[in-house]
């Protein structure tokens, strides 16, 4: 008996997405497997996303919110109600599925019945300087970390541009909340409370558009830094039972926490630290640098490795004032902080 095919929805949130709304869209489109629907959420956007959607006509779904929620969770909640398909694909407004993407999510699904879930990988479209830095973070965070963690079973983020999920199982154990501000990372650890396997596949590709200036590149790691404590914080004992998610978690934050303090502090406690600690790191992440354009066929993140080095200090500060907010202080930080997009070309 043939094997039923099972239906796939792509659902997007939109806010003020203009300059880049239409190529995510034809990206969606463009599928060697075509999607079954694609569901846009329009988040009462005050550009022209709106005209630009309804452009599509009947190709899309577009939901229109009157009144803003301001919040990227509400708004795919929003979206859930109307999905049809047995799996959907979560990107965002400012992304480009790879041509690819449905048909290898549907490849993914189909062969193991006991995925639930899929975390693709993320690309930065390449801009300037602040860009290959970012993508010098993929690299490293997605072709090492992330996949030890998916052969440990222990993937701790799907990302928000790049999963794929069933629907049904979806609706019945996760949801979406709306108490943190990375909700990616929220729902994935409600997967491993749940028991649910989520698999990771390196060829399932997502090109996302990153911050290209300081003030939206600091705001958007203060985000995802306030939305990494406060995840901790509700997720913590919940899911401590499974050694191996305690380990990947010591790792990320409080080896995270340890090496954060010491990039500020070791010089003031011992003027060689500069020698022996912060010249051998700074070798690490061009050899690391060097590793990720051979892959990358990149040259640029060998050429911005410097200016990646140094932002790594930038990172370490926003991580502590963000770890003294949510832990310490306990500043539940509740403002979702908007990037400014740029067109994609």
């Amino acid at each position: 008996m043939r094997k039923k095919k099972s239906r796939i929805s792509i659902i997007i949130p939109c806010y003020n997405e203009e300059k880049s709304i239409k190529k995510c869209i034809e990206s969606c489109l463009n599928q060697t497997r075509k999607a079954d629907e694609i569901i846009v959420v329009d988040d009462s956007s005050t550009d022209n996303s709106l005209k630009i959607l309804k452009s599509f006509g009947k190709r899309i779904k577009v939901v229109e919110i009157k009144k803003r929620l301001g919040n990227k969770s509400y708004v795919q909640e929003r979206g859930l109600k109307y999905i049809k398909g047995d799996i959907f694909i979560a990107t965002d407004g400012d992304s480009i599925l790879d041509r690819n993407f449905v048909k290898k999510v549907a490849d993914n699904f189909n062969n193991n019945s006991e995925v639930m879930a899929i975390s693709g990988m993320v690309k930065s479209l390449k801009h300037n300087w602040l860009t290959s830095c970012r993508e010098l973070d993929y690299v490293v965070g997605q072709r090492i970390h992330k996949l030890a963690q998916s052969y440990m079973d222990s993937l701790l983020v799907i990302p928000g541009c790049a999963g794929a999920f069933r629907t049904d199982i979806f609706r019945k154990y996760i949801k979406f909340d709306h108490d943190t501000l990375t909700e990616d990372l929220d729902f994935t650890y409600k997967f491993h409370e749940n028991g649910l396997k989520i698999s990771y596949d390196r060829s399932i590709i997502t090109y996302t558009q990153d911050p290209s200036d300081i003030r939206s590149y600091i705001r958007q790691m203060r985000r995802w830094y306030s939305g990494g404590w406060q995840n901790l914080k509700k997720h913590s004992f919940r899911i401590i039972n499974r050694p191996k998610n305690v380990l990947e978690l010591s790792l990320i934050y409080i080896e995270g926490l340890v090496f954060s303090v010491l990039l500020f502090l070791g010089p003031l406690l011992n003027i060689h630290f500069l020698e022996y600690a912060i010249l051998p790191y700074f070798i690490i992440v061009v050899g690391i640098a060097t590793y990720a354009a051979v892959v990358e066929r990149r040259i640029d993140l060998i050429i911005y490795s410097p200016m990646y080095f140094l932002l790594k200090f930038l990172n370490a500060g926003i991580f502590i004032y963000e770890f003294v907010n949510e832990i310490i202080l306990r500043k539940n930080n509740g403002t979702w902080f908007f990037a400014e997009r740029r067109a994609l070309s």
